[in-house]
């Protein structure tokens, strides 16, 4: 004899009135329990609801387009004898969390056992929810592990996702749109000066922050992920105390994934105290547009806000010790976004540093030295982007035992294990370079490894991208590095001012460069600057991780006409078959 029991939408957190994207069965299927039933999707996230309980479908209660919320029918489901009438559990589910959970992601304590003096615990603890450390609790989560993801501030995501990479590139977007309007007027097209209203522009960016942390913090719900805010430093090998809102927290656990980042680097002896000495973050809240900005440091940091506030209408002025711009990527690479903004901004000093700041009622009173020192200057505003250092001293390392080394980096294998067989680091703290990619891959090797999975970081390289305009995108070997090396190397170096597509959007000025070895003609390196110089790397990433040589490059077809084909150019250069430029033979 079988019952006939109602399947109803489970508990799916904050969700209502959600769209049903996919029914996955139909009246006379067979499901086992946690069958996929049907598939829904609101704007931050798409989750199945599967059965909880084997039977057959009698009869569906819903379609594709309706929309659903908790306790909404799905369908009547023929179990056996007997069966009890279970609402669905989602994947995902809401887990219930603590207090401390509720401000990062609304959430309320795991039950699980905690060990003798700690108050919850967990099998793998992750420290920092930056890019790395969240990839790295949702991986492992995924796997099946149970997980404490603590973080100090109220949303997760990190600096990345909160005041780095992705408000900067929603501002630097605004500022594109801004220089572009204004050099259309050499096609016949004029827009006039544009009316900036930094409390909308302001909200506009926080309002794009705020949806991706929500969505972070509804990945965490749904994976029953345990999020603790507040700072976290290790008393043992096996335990950390949690500084949260509500009184100290200890978390015992098996393994700890270190994600604690970096924090922005300084100059001693600055009055950090006035508010107008701002760091990345500050630049980022953009409390307001100066008349006059001192950017220190001619970085990737430094040179993308710069952009933005060059394009908002400030008089820009950059200061940087060495004798270029960005000084870890080739001088060919440099020189066009070099040219373009020396034309856009008030002065550039290269080596060069700023020896003092003095609060005025006026501004900040600047005195330089350097080779060509400059006078003393007024600035409304100054903007400190001298780099990044790692947070490894902060976390009370030395009572779990792990190594950290005098600039507070902690040192790892290939599977991301520190000194300390159940501690693991990842990110910004166990290495250069300090990018919000590299982490996610190494949180990945490490949730892996833990899960008892054979994995290991051996990526041939990390690509690096300065979104300036026009951006500057390398990867694998630089020239300055093969010259160094001794490597007998040869290049490509392909002209923008050769691309139909480049000339079409009146962006000539961008290179493509190819570096590859002289017997195989393997590449080696790359690098690009121009327009979208950062989604055009990724074609060569993959080329060099594959082993690719230039005849793989140039006899793959490439769409016409994009700025894609650039690489393609290239390796045909390399190879001697291009016709879109005109090469004499060598002797």
């Amino acid at each position: 004899m079988n019952d006939t029991v109602e399947i109803k939408v489970p508990d799916i957190g904050d969700f209502k009135d959600i769209d049903v994207i996919e029914v996955l069965v139909k009246p006379g299927d067979a499901v086992e329990k946690e069958t996929s039933l049907i598939t829904v999707e609101s704007d931050k996230a798409t989750m199945e609801i599967p059965s909880p309980a084997a039977g057959v479908v009698k009869e569906l209660k819903l379609k594709i387009g309706d929309k659903v919320s908790e306790g909404s029918l799905i369908m009547l489901l023929d179990a056996g004898a007997g069966a009890p009438a279970p609402e669905a559990a989602a994947i995902p589910s809401d887990p219930p969390l603590s207090k401390d959970a509720a401000a990062a992601a609304g959430m309320a304590p795991t039950p699980v056992a905690a060990a003798a003096g700690a108050d919850l615990h967990a099998e793998v603890v992750v420290l920092g929810a930056g890019p790395g450390g969240y990839t790295a609790a949702f991986r492992a989560a995924d796997l099946g592990k149970k997980i404490v993801l603590i973080e100090r501030y109220a949303t997760l995501g990190g600096v990345c996702l909160n005041a780095g990479c992705i408000p900067s590139k929603a501002l630097l977007h605004a500022a594109k749109v801004v220089t572009e309007a204004e050099e259309m007027s050499r096609s016949g097209i004029e827009f006039g000066k544009p009316k900036i209203d930094v409390d909308k522009l302001r909200s506009w960016k926080d309002a794009l922050v705020g949806r991706l942390t929500k969505g972070l913090a509804a990945l965490a719900k749904q994976r029953k992920v345990t999020v603790l805010q507040g700072v976290g430093k290790f008393e043992s090998p096996k335990q950390i105390a949690v500084d949260t809102p509500a009184g100290v927290k200890r978390v015992s656990f098996d393994v700890c994934i270190i994600a604690v980042g970096a924090c922005v680097a300084r100059i001693p002896g600055f009055p950090y105290e006035d508010a107008r000495l701002m760091d990345s973050t500050a630049a980022l809240a953009l409390a307001d547009i100066p008349r006059r900005l001192l950017v220190i440091g001619g970085g990737i940091i430094g040179l993308e806000m710069a952009c933005v506030y060059d394009a908002l209408g400030a008089k820009v002025t950059v200061v940087e010790m060495a004798d270029g711009l960005i000084p870890g990527a080739d001088r060919d690479l440099i020189r066009p976004l070099a040219k373009r903004i020396e034309k856009r901004y008030e002065a550039i000093y290269l080596n060069a540093k700023v020896a003092k700041l003095e609060p005025k009622p006026e501004g900040l009173l600047a005195t330089f030295e350097g080779e060509v020192k400059p006078q003393q200057q007024m600035f409304n505003r100054v903007l400190m982007a001298v780099g990044r250092r790692p947070n490894g001293a902060e976390l009370g390392a030395e009572r779990a035992g792990v190594a950290v080394d005098a600039r507070g980096f902690i040192a790892v294998d290939k599977q991301q294990r520190t000194n300390v067989p159940n501690i693991f680091a990842i990110g910004d703290v166990c290495g250069e370079p300090m990018l919000a990619h590299k982490a996610t891959h190494e949180a990945k090797v490490a949730a892996e490894t833990i899960a008892g999975h054979k994995a290991a970081f051996d990526a041939l390289t990390i690509p690096s991208v300065a979104y300036t305009d026009p951006e500057v995108a390398w990867m694998g070997l630089t020239e300055t590095e093969a010259k160094q090396q001794g490597i007998d190397y040869d290049k490509a170096s392909f002209p923008w001012a050769a691309s139909g597509r480049a000339l079409s959007i009146g962006r000539e000025e961008g290179l493509t460069k190819l570096l590859y070895d002289k017997a195989s003609k393997r590449i080696l390196g790359a690098g690009i600057v121009g327009v979208n110089a950062g989604e055009l790397i990724a074609e060569l990433v993959l080329a060099l991780e594959l082993g690719a040589d230039m005849e793989d490059i140039g006899l793959s077809i490439h769409p016409h006409p994009t700025l894609s084909e650039t690489p393609f150019f290239a390796a045909e250069m390399a190879l001697g078959s291009i016709t879109d430029l005109y090469l004499p033979k060598k002797p």
